[in-house]
């Protein structure tokens, strides 16, 4: 097969935006960085037993350390603001959106990976990530870099429930999935690295809207799975404006260096994955379930639009190396970085820096406080 010259540029990227991965780790106080870092508690009795995250990168805390795969981040600069400064998975300098809200919901302050091998039973319990960096409802996504489809993420769940019926019993296991919050966030890497940049998917599926149904097939069968085995209450974040992505407007905009703007056919694309999804969510909910779309569009782009409003000095280029294609073995140990992570937006050319998952955590707090209130 005779690949495009695009594709054949790619390559090297590829190892870049499909990585997305982990971190676990303490808190660093101190007079920068306390506002990130500081316990969120919820203003009302905890109701929450446990929080299961899936997904990709966005939520992954360090499952890909423990998978042979390319898409690791397991190394400085990343995790520079954790306490000991310990890489421990995220693609970030910081935590990620799912620590702040299991935080806030009063359970821990970082959920830890599944595959983590020196986890508790108390850990166990009270929630994991079976995310992996790179992967995507469409198993080939996964695939290109041998991450964790969707598919075994939901294998590895099952196993987990095994685990705690031995442990604590079914019914006790039982009850503690009923009354966890579930969080789904994936479906970028299906478009800006396998469809848009691979030539596979394209050859099957010859427009995007194809695709897109593709993918409400995918994200159906992944939610009726985890309700097969229990889950009550379900968040799915949609997609981010990403062709507002660093590493998309350097490769695909034609605008690489100045002046650099989003390219705004690739955010359409979101925003229609984004209505599908949500009138997905609505058909599949049935009594006693509740599924709940997370937006987190709309925060990111008004950021990217009024960065003064945030803080943000920094909105198209990363913290990490130029901001412009570093991530993973790109942003190293010898990568130059930036000296306030906090007024960037991205943390490298593919992931949000810290700063930004705090502000979308407080922009969907409303929708955690209506979600938890129906356990």
């Amino acid at each position: 097969m005779i690949f495009p010259c695009k594709f054949i540029l790619f390559l090297p990227i590829l190892l870049i935006i499909i990585f997305q991965n982990k971190i676990q780790g303490r808190t660093l106080l101190n007079n920068n960085n306390y506002y990130y870092y500081k316990k969120l508690q919820r203003p009302f009795n905890n109701t929450v037993s446990a929080v299961f995250v899936f997904g990709d990168s966005t939520v992954d805390s360090g499952n890909n350390n423990y998978i042979n795969t390319i898409a690791k981040c397991d190394f400085p600069p990343y995790g520079r603001d954790f306490a000991n400064h310990v890489p421990t998975g995220r693609f970030t300098n910081g935590r990620l959106v799912t620590d702040y809200v299991a935080s806030y919901v009063g359970i821990k302050d970082f959920v830890p990976p599944y595959l983590d091998p020196s986890l508790s039973l108390d850990e166990l319990m009270t929630g994991v990530s079976f995310a992996s960096g790179s992967s995507g409802f469409d198993p080939l996504t996964a695939q290109l870099v041998d991450v964790i489809t969707m598919e075994k993420q939901l294998e590895y769940f099952k196993e987990y429930k095994r685990k705690l019926e031995n442990s604590i019993g079914k019914e006790k296991t039982k009850l503690l999935i009923s009354k966890a919050a579930f969080i789904i966030s994936a479906g970028t890497n299906d478009f800006v690295v396998n469809y848009y940049n691979t030539p596979f998917r394209r050859q099957k599926y010859y427009n995007v809207s194809q695709y897109q149904q593709f993918l409400m097939q995918m994200v159906q069968q992944f939610i009726q799975g985890l309700m097969n085995e229990g889950a009550r209450v379900i968040g799915v974040a949609g997609v981010p404006p990403f062709g507002c992505l660093p590493i998309v407007i350097t490769i695909d905009s034609g605008d690489a260096l100045q002046p650099r703007r989003c390219i705004e056919s690739y955010s359409a694309v979101a925003r229609e994955y984004n209505s599908l999804l949500q009138r997905l969510l609505k058909t599949m909910e049935i009594h006693g379930t509740k599924l709940f779309y997370v937006d987190i569009y709309d925060p990111i782009n008004d950021m990217i639009q009024n960065p003064i409003k945030y803080g943000f000095s920094e909105v198209t280029m990363g913290c990490c190396g130029s901001g412009l294609i570093e991530a993973s073995i790109l942003c190293n140990p010898k990568s130059i970085v930036c000296n306030n992570p906090s007024n960037h937006m991205f943390w490298d050319a593919v992931h949000p820096s810290q700063a930004t998952y705090y502000t979308v955590f407080q922009a969907i707090r409303p929708s955690i406080d209506f979600a938890i209130n129906q356990l």
